[in-house]
Parts: structure tokens; sequence; C-alpha cells
């Protein structure tokens, strides 16, 4: 598991996950249904981006968001 700190964190994980899968960031735009400069702010760490899009590309690339840390009372959907 990678532990995300910062946008900046974030984009470099998923820009690896990205080259990892051999994927270009146009076929990631199109897999996760967002654009091209989404993906490009998206790896630069753009602190100021839609999370829905953040949550897309990410189960595009396979992968899903976990919280640790947090109190158990937090409810699974």
């Amino acid at each position: 598991m990678t532990s995300i700190r910062s946008p900046q964190h974030l984009g470099d994980a998923l820009r690896t996950a990205r080259k990892q899968l051999g994927l270009t960031q146009p076929q990631l735009a199109l897999a996760a249904g967002v654009g091209v400069r989404f993906i490009v702010d998206l790896e630069a760490g753009k602190p100021t981006l839609r999370l829905e899009n953040v949550l897309r590309v990410i189960d595009a690339l396979g992968g899903e968001v976990q919280l640790s840390g947090l109190p158990s009372s937090v409810v699974n959907e």
C-alpha cells in the first residue's frame, strides 16, 4: 500500500502505476472518462482537482482508496 500525504505524492503514485501498466496519458484519460489535461494536472500534483474524477482515474488503474487512522465508526458503503 502506498501512503499518500500530498497531491504531489498522489500524482507521482498514479504516474508510476500508469507507466507500469503500459498506458499513455491519453489511454488512461479515455479509460477513466476524463480529459488528457486532467491526467497531466493530476500527475503534476495540482491540488484543486475534482475528487470524483480523481477516483475515476484510480479505478481505471485498478486501484481503490482506503483510509486508515480514522475512527472505526465510519460506515462502508
